[in-house]
Protein backbone atom coordinates (compact mmCIF):
# COMPACT_ATOMS: atom_id res chain seq x y z
CA UNK A 1 0.00 0.00 0.00
CA UNK A 2 1.32 3.43 -0.94
CA UNK A 3 1.11 5.43 2.29
CA UNK A 4 2.38 8.59 0.56
CA UNK A 5 -0.85 8.52 -1.42
CA UNK A 6 -2.85 8.89 1.76
CA UNK A 7 -0.78 11.88 2.81
CA UNK A 8 -1.37 13.45 -0.58
CA UNK A 9 -5.12 12.88 -0.44
CA UNK A 10 -5.52 14.39 3.01
CA UNK A 11 -3.28 17.26 2.05
CA UNK A 12 -5.34 18.05 -1.01
CA UNK A 13 -8.52 17.86 1.01
CA UNK A 14 -7.35 20.01 3.88
CA UNK A 15 -4.60 22.28 2.61
CA UNK A 16 -6.81 24.04 0.10
CA UNK A 17 -8.62 27.01 1.58
CA UNK A 18 -11.50 26.55 -0.88
CA UNK A 19 -12.80 23.85 -3.14
CA UNK A 20 -12.25 23.82 -6.89
CA UNK A 21 -15.95 24.56 -7.27
CA UNK A 22 -15.34 28.28 -6.81
CA UNK A 23 -14.13 30.19 -9.84
CA UNK A 24 -12.02 32.34 -7.51
CA UNK A 25 -11.01 30.38 -4.39
CA UNK A 26 -11.92 32.12 -1.14
CA UNK A 27 -8.75 32.89 0.78
CA UNK A 28 -7.92 35.45 3.45
CA UNK A 29 -7.02 38.07 0.83
CA UNK A 30 -10.31 39.87 1.50
CA UNK A 31 -8.66 41.13 4.71
CA UNK A 32 -6.24 43.20 2.60
CA UNK A 33 -8.94 45.81 1.92
CA UNK A 34 -10.21 43.55 -0.86
CA UNK A 35 -13.76 42.61 0.16
CA UNK A 36 -14.98 43.08 -3.40
CA UNK A 37 -13.31 39.77 -4.37
CA UNK A 38 -15.87 37.81 -2.35
CA UNK A 39 -18.83 40.19 -1.92
CA UNK A 40 -20.22 41.78 -5.13
CA UNK A 41 -22.39 44.18 -3.09
CA UNK A 42 -19.25 46.05 -2.00
CA UNK A 43 -18.59 47.34 -5.54
CA UNK A 44 -18.62 51.12 -5.14
CA UNK A 45 -19.19 50.90 -1.39
CA UNK A 46 -16.09 52.95 -0.60
CA UNK A 47 -15.85 56.71 -0.97
CA UNK A 48 -13.00 56.04 -3.43
CA UNK A 49 -12.48 53.79 -6.43
CA UNK A 50 -10.16 50.86 -5.74
CA UNK A 51 -7.70 49.02 -7.96
CA UNK A 52 -6.24 45.81 -6.48
CA UNK A 53 -3.66 43.33 -7.80
CA UNK A 54 -2.93 40.10 -5.92
CA UNK A 55 -0.47 37.26 -6.41
CA UNK A 56 -0.66 34.11 -4.29
CA UNK A 57 1.65 31.08 -4.29
CA UNK A 58 1.36 27.94 -2.16
CA UNK A 59 4.19 25.64 -1.11
CA UNK A 60 7.35 26.90 -2.82
CA UNK A 61 8.94 23.48 -2.27
CA UNK A 62 6.21 21.61 -4.22
CA UNK A 63 6.23 21.42 -8.02
CA UNK A 64 3.12 22.75 -9.79
CA UNK A 65 1.72 24.03 -6.51
CA UNK A 66 -1.48 26.11 -6.60
CA UNK A 67 -1.11 29.78 -7.48
CA UNK A 68 -3.69 32.50 -7.97
CA UNK A 69 -3.50 35.95 -9.59
CA UNK A 70 -6.31 38.51 -9.55
CA UNK A 71 -6.86 42.05 -10.79
CA UNK A 72 -9.95 43.96 -9.69
CA UNK A 73 -11.38 47.45 -10.02
CA UNK A 74 -14.53 48.87 -8.47
CA UNK A 75 -16.03 52.29 -7.82
CA UNK A 76 -19.17 54.39 -7.59
CA UNK A 77 -20.87 55.90 -10.63
CA UNK A 78 -23.19 58.68 -9.55
CA UNK A 79 -24.84 58.55 -6.13
CA UNK A 80 -26.27 55.04 -6.06
CA UNK A 81 -24.66 52.79 -8.70
CA UNK A 82 -21.46 50.83 -8.19
CA UNK A 83 -19.56 49.05 -10.96
CA UNK A 84 -16.70 46.57 -10.79
CA UNK A 85 -14.68 44.01 -12.70
CA UNK A 86 -12.37 41.11 -11.87
CA UNK A 87 -9.83 39.23 -13.99
CA UNK A 88 -8.24 36.09 -12.54
CA UNK A 89 -6.14 33.05 -13.32
CA UNK A 90 -5.92 30.05 -10.99
CA UNK A 91 -3.53 27.13 -11.56
CA UNK A 92 -3.39 23.92 -9.55
CA UNK A 93 -1.23 21.18 -11.03
CA UNK A 94 -2.89 19.82 -14.18
CA UNK A 95 -6.00 21.92 -13.59
CA UNK A 96 -6.34 25.63 -14.37
CA UNK A 97 -9.04 28.28 -14.54
CA UNK A 98 -9.17 31.81 -15.90
CA UNK A 99 -12.00 34.20 -16.30
CA UNK A 100 -13.63 37.56 -15.77
CA UNK A 101 -16.47 38.99 -13.68
CA UNK A 102 -18.50 42.15 -14.24
CA UNK A 103 -20.47 43.58 -11.31
CA UNK A 104 -23.42 45.91 -10.94
CA UNK A 105 -24.25 47.20 -7.45
CA UNK A 106 -26.96 49.49 -6.14
CA UNK A 107 -26.63 51.43 -2.88
CA UNK A 108 -29.64 52.76 -0.99
CA UNK A 109 -29.12 55.47 1.62
CA UNK A 110 -31.30 54.72 4.65
CA UNK A 111 -30.26 57.68 6.80
CA UNK A 112 -31.37 61.28 6.60
CA UNK A 113 -27.97 62.65 5.60
CA UNK A 114 -24.70 61.78 3.88
CA UNK A 115 -22.59 62.20 7.01
CA UNK A 116 -23.67 59.20 9.09
CA UNK A 117 -23.26 55.89 7.28
CA UNK A 118 -26.53 53.95 7.09
CA UNK A 119 -26.76 52.10 3.78
CA UNK A 120 -28.16 48.96 2.18
CA UNK A 121 -26.31 47.62 -0.87
CA UNK A 122 -27.11 44.96 -3.46
CA UNK A 123 -24.64 43.47 -5.94
CA UNK A 124 -24.82 41.09 -8.89
CA UNK A 125 -21.75 39.66 -10.65
CA UNK A 126 -21.77 37.88 -14.00
CA UNK A 127 -18.78 35.63 -14.62
CA UNK A 128 -17.30 33.91 -17.65
CA UNK A 129 -14.87 31.12 -16.69
CA UNK A 130 -12.73 28.82 -18.81
CA UNK A 131 -11.35 25.63 -17.27
CA UNK A 132 -8.60 23.36 -18.57
CA UNK A 133 -7.42 19.89 -17.62
CA UNK A 134 -3.99 19.03 -19.04
CA UNK A 135 -3.80 15.23 -19.50
CA UNK A 136 -0.77 15.24 -21.81
CA UNK A 137 1.45 13.84 -19.04
CA UNK A 138 -1.05 11.26 -17.76
CA UNK A 139 -0.23 7.55 -17.96
CA UNK A 140 -2.10 6.25 -21.01
CA UNK A 141 -1.04 2.61 -20.43
CA UNK A 142 -3.74 2.19 -17.75
CA UNK A 143 -6.41 1.85 -20.43
CA UNK A 144 -8.71 4.24 -18.54
CA UNK A 145 -11.24 5.51 -21.14
CA UNK A 146 -11.69 8.78 -19.23
CA UNK A 147 -8.05 9.80 -19.88
CA UNK A 148 -7.77 11.35 -23.33
CA UNK A 149 -4.10 12.36 -23.24
CA UNK A 150 -5.00 15.86 -24.50
CA UNK A 151 -5.73 19.27 -23.00
CA UNK A 152 -9.44 19.32 -22.31
CA UNK A 153 -11.15 22.67 -21.93
CA UNK A 154 -14.63 23.92 -21.16
CA UNK A 155 -16.27 27.29 -20.58
CA UNK A 156 -19.30 28.31 -18.58
CA UNK A 157 -21.03 31.32 -17.08
CA UNK A 158 -22.27 31.87 -13.55
CA UNK A 159 -23.71 34.50 -11.25
CA UNK A 160 -22.90 35.73 -7.73
CA UNK A 161 -25.40 37.77 -5.70
CA UNK A 162 -24.81 39.66 -2.47
CA UNK A 163 -26.29 42.07 0.07
CA UNK A 164 -24.40 44.43 2.39
CA UNK A 165 -25.70 46.51 5.29
CA UNK A 166 -23.46 49.29 6.61
CA UNK A 167 -24.29 51.25 9.75
CA UNK A 168 -21.64 53.53 11.26
CA UNK A 169 -18.84 51.22 12.51
CA UNK A 170 -20.73 47.99 11.74
CA UNK A 171 -21.00 46.10 8.45
CA UNK A 172 -22.57 42.75 7.50
CA UNK A 173 -22.46 40.86 4.19
CA UNK A 174 -24.41 37.92 2.76
CA UNK A 175 -23.42 36.43 -0.61
CA UNK A 176 -24.47 33.46 -2.71
CA UNK A 177 -21.77 32.38 -5.13
CA UNK A 178 -22.28 30.18 -8.21
CA UNK A 179 -26.05 30.66 -8.24
CA UNK A 180 -26.59 28.83 -11.54
CA UNK A 181 -26.19 25.03 -11.89
CA UNK A 182 -23.20 24.14 -14.06
CA UNK A 183 -22.03 20.86 -15.58
CA UNK A 184 -18.53 20.92 -17.02
CA UNK A 185 -17.92 18.39 -19.77
CA UNK A 186 -14.30 17.78 -18.75
CA UNK A 187 -15.52 16.16 -15.53
CA UNK A 188 -17.82 13.17 -15.23
CA UNK A 189 -21.00 13.81 -13.20
CA UNK A 190 -20.01 11.47 -10.36
CA UNK A 191 -16.92 13.59 -9.67
CA UNK A 192 -18.50 17.04 -9.84
CA UNK A 193 -22.17 17.85 -9.15
CA UNK A 194 -23.85 20.64 -11.11
CA UNK A 195 -24.80 22.39 -7.85
CA UNK A 196 -21.79 24.59 -7.01
CA UNK A 197 -23.55 27.10 -4.77
CA UNK A 198 -21.64 28.47 -1.80
CA UNK A 199 -23.09 30.73 0.90
CA UNK A 200 -21.00 33.40 2.63
CA UNK A 201 -21.92 35.37 5.74
CA UNK A 202 -19.56 37.88 7.30
CA UNK A 203 -19.66 40.76 9.75
CA UNK A 204 -17.23 43.26 11.25
CA UNK A 205 -17.25 46.05 13.83
CA UNK A 206 -14.58 48.71 14.35
CA UNK A 207 -13.75 49.88 17.87
CA UNK A 208 -11.81 53.04 18.60
CA UNK A 209 -12.20 56.51 20.03
CA UNK A 210 -13.04 59.02 17.35
CA UNK A 211 -9.96 61.19 17.95
CA UNK A 212 -7.58 58.28 18.57
CA UNK A 213 -4.99 57.13 16.02
CA UNK A 214 -5.75 53.51 16.91
CA UNK A 215 -8.74 51.42 15.89
CA UNK A 216 -9.49 47.70 16.08
CA UNK A 217 -11.69 45.49 13.92
CA UNK A 218 -12.80 41.97 14.88
CA UNK A 219 -14.65 40.14 12.12
CA UNK A 220 -16.01 36.73 11.22
CA UNK A 221 -16.67 34.88 7.95
CA UNK A 222 -18.79 31.73 7.63
CA UNK A 223 -18.85 29.55 4.49
CA UNK A 224 -21.22 26.74 3.56
CA UNK A 225 -21.13 24.61 0.40
CA UNK A 226 -24.68 23.70 -0.60
CA UNK A 227 -24.12 20.31 -2.26
CA UNK A 228 -21.78 18.72 0.30
CA UNK A 229 -22.77 20.79 3.36
CA UNK A 230 -19.09 21.43 4.07
CA UNK A 231 -18.68 24.44 6.36
CA UNK A 232 -15.86 26.56 7.73
CA UNK A 233 -15.39 29.82 9.57
CA UNK A 234 -12.77 32.57 9.87
CA UNK A 235 -12.11 34.52 13.07
CA UNK A 236 -10.18 37.69 12.30
CA UNK A 237 -8.69 40.62 14.17
CA UNK A 238 -7.20 43.76 12.60
CA UNK A 239 -5.53 46.82 14.12
CA UNK A 240 -5.09 50.20 12.38
CA UNK A 241 -2.75 53.08 13.24
CA UNK A 242 -3.32 56.43 11.54
CA UNK A 243 -0.37 58.51 10.34
CA UNK A 244 -0.08 61.83 8.52
CA UNK A 245 0.73 60.09 5.23
CA UNK A 246 -1.59 57.11 5.58
CA UNK A 247 -1.92 54.20 7.96
CA UNK A 248 -0.28 51.00 9.16
CA UNK A 249 -2.42 47.94 9.76
CA UNK A 250 -2.11 44.25 10.45
CA UNK A 251 -3.76 41.35 12.15
CA UNK A 252 -4.36 37.65 12.47
CA UNK A 253 -6.90 35.25 10.97
CA UNK A 254 -7.81 31.73 12.07
CA UNK A 255 -9.72 29.41 9.72
CA UNK A 256 -11.24 26.09 10.75
CA UNK A 257 -13.33 23.57 8.87
CA UNK A 258 -16.33 22.15 10.69
CA UNK A 259 -16.00 18.85 8.81
CA UNK A 260 -13.26 16.28 9.29
CA UNK A 261 -11.34 14.29 6.67
CA UNK A 262 -10.30 10.68 7.32
CA UNK A 263 -6.77 9.42 6.66
CA UNK A 264 -4.40 6.64 7.64
CA UNK A 265 -0.64 6.59 8.08
CA UNK A 266 -0.17 2.86 8.66
CA UNK A 267 -2.97 1.23 6.67
CA UNK A 268 -4.66 -0.01 9.84
CA UNK A 269 -5.99 2.81 12.01
CA UNK A 270 -8.12 5.61 10.58
CA UNK A 271 -7.73 9.12 11.95
CA UNK A 272 -9.73 12.29 11.39
CA UNK A 273 -8.54 15.87 11.27
CA UNK A 274 -10.27 19.17 10.61
CA UNK A 275 -8.56 21.73 8.46
CA UNK A 276 -7.02 24.56 10.47
CA UNK A 277 -4.89 27.48 9.33
CA UNK A 278 -3.41 30.57 10.89
CA UNK A 279 -2.84 33.69 8.77
CA UNK A 280 -0.88 36.73 9.97
CA UNK A 281 -0.96 39.74 7.65
CA UNK A 282 0.18 43.35 7.56
CA UNK A 283 -0.15 46.31 5.24
CA UNK A 284 0.56 49.97 4.73
CA UNK A 285 -1.48 52.70 3.06
CA UNK A 286 0.82 55.42 1.74
CA UNK A 287 -1.21 58.31 0.40
CA UNK A 288 -3.31 56.61 -2.31
CA UNK A 289 -1.21 53.44 -2.54
CA UNK A 290 -1.60 50.15 -0.66
CA UNK A 291 0.86 47.32 -0.07
CA UNK A 292 0.02 44.16 1.89
CA UNK A 293 1.62 40.80 2.64
CA UNK A 294 -0.24 37.72 3.85
CA UNK A 295 1.26 34.46 5.09
CA UNK A 296 -0.90 31.39 5.72
CA UNK A 297 0.16 28.14 7.32
CA UNK A 298 -1.84 24.97 7.91
CA UNK A 299 -1.50 23.81 11.53
CA UNK A 300 -2.68 20.21 11.14
CA UNK A 301 -0.54 17.13 11.83
CA UNK A 302 -0.73 15.92 8.21
CA UNK A 303 0.15 18.48 5.52
CA UNK A 304 1.66 18.46 2.04
CA UNK A 305 4.27 21.08 2.90
CA UNK A 306 5.42 23.25 5.78
CA UNK A 307 6.51 26.02 3.41
CA UNK A 308 3.30 27.97 3.92
CA UNK A 309 1.40 30.18 1.52
CA UNK A 310 2.47 33.68 0.51
CA UNK A 311 0.46 36.48 -1.02
CA UNK A 312 1.22 40.05 -2.07
CA UNK A 313 -1.42 42.72 -2.67
CA UNK A 314 -0.84 46.03 -4.42
CA UNK A 315 -3.54 48.68 -4.50
CA UNK A 316 -4.33 52.18 -5.67
CA UNK A 317 -7.23 54.36 -4.51
CA UNK A 318 -8.43 57.21 -6.69
CA UNK A 319 -11.41 59.33 -7.67
CA UNK A 320 -12.70 60.36 -4.25
CA UNK A 321 -16.36 61.25 -4.83
CA UNK A 322 -17.19 62.76 -1.42
CA UNK A 323 -15.91 63.48 2.07
CA UNK A 324 -15.44 60.51 4.41
CA UNK A 325 -18.36 59.33 6.49
CA UNK A 326 -18.46 60.26 10.17
CA UNK A 327 -17.49 56.79 11.35
CA UNK A 328 -14.60 54.40 12.02
CA UNK A 329 -15.11 52.35 8.86
CA UNK A 330 -11.78 51.72 7.08
CA UNK A 331 -13.25 49.63 4.25
CA UNK A 332 -15.59 52.50 3.32
CA UNK A 333 -13.54 55.63 4.12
Amino acid sequence: MNFKKYYLIIGLLCAQFATAQDAIPIFADYLSDNLYLIHPSTAGLSTKSKLRLTGRRQWFDVDDAPNLTTASLNGRVGEKVGLGGILFTDNNGFFSQRGAFATFAYHILLGRNYVDLNQLSFGLSFGFIQTELDETEFDLTTGDPIISGTVQSDSYVNVDFGVTYSFLNFVAHATVKNVLPVERDIFTPQFEPDNQRRYLLSAAYVFGKFYSDWSFEPSVLFQLTDETQEASFDLNFKAFYELEWGKLWGGLSYRRALDGAEFTTNGVGVNTQQFQAITPFFGVDYNQFLFAYTYSNQINDVVISNAGIHQLTLGYNFGSRRDPYDCKCPAVN
